[in-house]
């Protein structure tokens, strides 16, 4: 998906001119130092930013960790060197200097990477708590599960679905509007296959 890389490349770059630095004359150890990380993770901060723009159409930007290390270590397969969680939240802290969007958020007992500047409130997370469960939730069931009315189960579902972080699906047979959301689903493979 190189139509995928565009939009960070041109970011880089617009970051770089402002910043009065030729990206081609500069090599790694400038952005290193910049950043405060070693080469192992200046490589994997810029994995990381591929594979979240990669699976940002897939997910809506906010990627489960676990998918996330998944899909490094495939990218990765020919390193010698393995890819811990705890290595992509060290090479995840240091994006954050590159400005918003990077950030690891707890949804119940999971970690997701967040590669989009949407803030989540306290009803998005509740939200993706309870969307755990089956991958999916329907107004009712936030209405009922939360004790929440239904303007604000539809608020902050419109809102999530707003973002991108949620997908519609009209088509099953007791008529009922299911909000999916894929960061929260199984990992699946299938997105793997597109990085």
């Amino acid at each position: 998906m190189i139509f995928a890389r565009t939009p960070f490349r041109a970011q880089f770059h617009e970051m770089c001119a402002k910043v009065g630095v030729d990206p081609l004359a500069s090599n790694k150890g400038f952005w290193a130092e910049l950043l405060g990380i070693g080469d192992f993770y200046y490589e994997l901060g810029v994995q990381i930013v591929e594979i979240c723009l990669a699976t940002r159409s897939h997910n809506g930007g906010l990627i489960n960790l676990q998918e996330l290390c998944m899909l490094l270590r495939q990218k990765r397969k020919t390193d010698r060197e393995a890819v811990s969680e705890d290595d992509c939240l060290r090479a995840i802290s240091k994006l954050k200097i590159l400005g918003s969007g990077f950030e690891v958020i707890s949804v119940g007992k999971r970690k997701l990477v967040r590669s989009v500047p949407t803030e989540l409130n306290k009803d998005h997370n509740e939200i993706l708590e309870l969307a755990q469960a089956q991958g999916y939730v329907t107004v009712d069931e936030v209405e009922g599960r939360l004790s929440w009315t239904s303007g604000r189960a539809t608020d902050a579902l419109d809102t999530l679905l707003d973002e991108g972080l949620a997908m519609i699906d009209d088509g099953h047979k007791d008529g009922k509007r299911r909000y999916w959301f894929p960061c929260v689903s199984s990992i699946s493979s299938s997105v793997g296959a597109d990085i």
